[in-house]
């Protein structure tokens, strides 16, 4: 292979990548970069991607060919490909599939290269989760399936798992071709996809789906539950998105409403299809105990579905650790975890096997138009000296709650007056005062579930055209026509959150199909800092922001 200087990728031997932004073919490389590696840092004219073990894992898992990846690099970098980096790329690839599981004569063996078991089994922390019988194989306690993928992974040797799942109870579900509404339903082609990606030949039983927010991720969940056909529960975020699960349910499947039961805050009915909260499984007694915990096991689940599953809170993953029996469908709209546990989402639910780009279904029309807009506004004299002073720990809340915020969100207001509105932030005080401010209504984690629904539903009818949420409204919060998004303050520098309150604005639009994503920074400060990682996804899937002063913001908007 010849230099080519034209080339956008710059291809480096620890796995990281360069991409040239402005070059022609630059979003056809960026959708083929987005199955193997992950984005690090994206600048104005230069991206840097990484390769890493998991990216390389997943996409082994559902098909891919390592030459496939090779290929993929050699035809866009600049430079010839080194033999050490296509050799650490083959040996890392290589490494799915070495080590199975396996069912035979009702046991669990553990198999793969007789040298890799062996110094596996070397392990301490793996001696407690196997045994060598009389033949020199490894036995796996049923028990600790779980917890041996999650140690193996962590160890760099991911497990192909083949010792399939149990049956579970029968379930009779069907998707309708008609709503209760009487509208026509049927599946998008992407979405049929999702499922077939789902319930692909000996892989049937686990695994990730991720779509972007809007893409009707709950549509999915729907279909493979008709596929499998067996008793499901389903793990959702809060009570908001149990009841819109139960509303999918009797909307668009033949269940009847004594057929699905509700566990959470407010009910605890178990059905053969239970929709139950993360919360309520992570509640604790006075002892300390999760007291919930034992739904798991109050049928026998032929399905666990996962909602939102990058927000698996670490006591549902030890449970999951010890329903490898069961299978696992994993949703989201990003992969993403702040502290890292990517692995174990791959390891203890599943491997991604399908994740569409988010502008693949906005060129389709599947999902609005977003234009995002980054407005930089100074702190005023005296909060800079606040600032200046403060604890490193508390500079960030001091910039978030910037009061110049509370007038641009005005002015935004005007700018976009009689569209359906969200402001969304984090610091209830700020909060509060922007709803006392313009006597608008908010919703929080302390708004009782009742007035909530009520609240959601005003503004799905048009009666209220602006909402002011806490972070509540991050997930599962299915409000159709807000086509406008304002976001104050948020979770540090939380990819995911950016990702998710994008999303909130994403179904598709009658007219235009246009959608309004502003995030509200103070300049100068940690706030910049932190917006520049939590745009990081999005800029990854095709995203670019706007930056603007606030004073060129007013120009903007006063001589539309």
């Amino acid at each position: 292979m010849e230099i080519d200087p034209h080339r956008p990728l710059i291809v480096q031997n620890d796995r990281t990548v360069w991409v040239e932004v402005d070059h022609p073919d630059y979003d056809q490389v960026r959708e083929g970069l987005s199955f193997f590696a992950e984005l690090v840092k994206s600048p104005e004219y230069l991206h840097t991607y990484r390769i890493t073990p998991l990216s390389l894992w997943n996409v082994a898992a559902v098909g891919w060919q390592v030459d496939e990846i090779l290929s993929f690099l050699q035809k866009y970098s600049k430079f010839p490909l080194s033999p050490a980096f296509c050799k650490e790329i083959e040996a890392c690839f290589s490494r799915f599939g070495r080590i199975r599981i396996i069912q035979k004569d009702h046991r669990l063996l553990l198999k793969g290269d007789q040298q890799d078991i062996l110094t596996l089994t070397q392990s301490k922390k793996l001696t407690s989760y196997l045994q060598c019988d009389s033949d020199g194989q490894w036995v796996v306690a049923p028990e600790a399936r779980g917890m041996l993928k999650k140690e193996l992974i962590h160890l760099g040797w991911p497990v192909w798992d083949q010792a399939g799942f149990s049956e579970g109870e029968a379930l009779s579900l069907r998707l309708c071709t008609k709503t209760r509404s009487g509208e026509s339903f049927a599946l998008r082609d992407y979405q049929q996809k999702a499922i077939e990606a789902y319930c692909m030949g000996d892989q049937d039983g686990h695994g990730v789906l991720v779509l972007p927010c809007g893409a009707g991720k709950t549509v999915i969940g729907l279909g493979v539950m008709e596929r499998v056909g067996r008793a499901t529960l389903i793990l959702t975020p809060h009570t908001t998105s149990v009841r819109q699960w139960v509303r999918e349910l009797l909307d668009k499947t033949t269940l009847r409403k004594d057929q699905i039961g509700e566990y959470s805050g407010e009910k605890k009915v178990v059905k053969t299809v239970t929709v139950a909260t993360y919360q309520i499984l992570t509640h604790r007694d006075k002892q300390g105990e999760f007291i919930h915990m034992d739904l798991f096991n109050r049928r026998d689940w032929g399905l666990i579905v996962y909602d939102e599953v990058h927000l698996l809170p670490a006591p549902v993953f030890r449970a999951t650790a010890d329903l490898q029996a069961k299978r696992r469908l994993g949703l989201t709209a990003t992969l993403i975890r702040e502290d890292g546990r990517e692995k174990e989402v791959f390891s203890l639910i599943g491997p991604k096997r399908v994740d569409i780009p988010w502008k693949e279904l906005e060129e389709k029309d599947f999902l609005a138009e977003a234009n995002c807009t980054e407005i930089r506004t100074p702190l005023s004299h005296e909060d800079r000296m606040i600032y200046a002073d403060a604890a490193k720990k508390h500079k960030y809340r001091i910039a978030a709650e910037n009061p110049a915020k509370e007038a641009l969100v005005q002015r935004i207001l005007i700018h976009h007056q009689g569209e359906r509105v969200l402001v969304i932030g984090q610091y209830l005080r700020q909060l509060k005062s922007l709803a006392t401010r313009l006597q608008l209504p908010l919703i929080t984690g302390q708004t009782c579930q009742e007035e909530r629904e009520t609240f959601f539903q005003a503004f799905r009818q048009g009666e209220i055209p602006v909402l002011i949420v806490s972070k509540i409204a991050n997930f599962g919060i299915d409000l159709p026509d807000a086509n406008v998004a304002i976001q104050l303050s948020g979770t540090f520098g939380s990819r995911q959150e950016e990702a998710q309150r994008l999303g909130r604005i994403l179904r598709p639009k009658n007219g235009n199909n246009q959608a309004y994503f502003y995030h509200l920074v103070s300049s100068d400060t940690v706030d910049q800092e932190y917006a520049l990682h939590r745009q990081r996804f999005l800029v990854e899937q095709g995203y670019p922001y706007q930056v603007i002063e606030e004073e060129q913001w007013r120009r903007i908007s006063w001589n539309v």
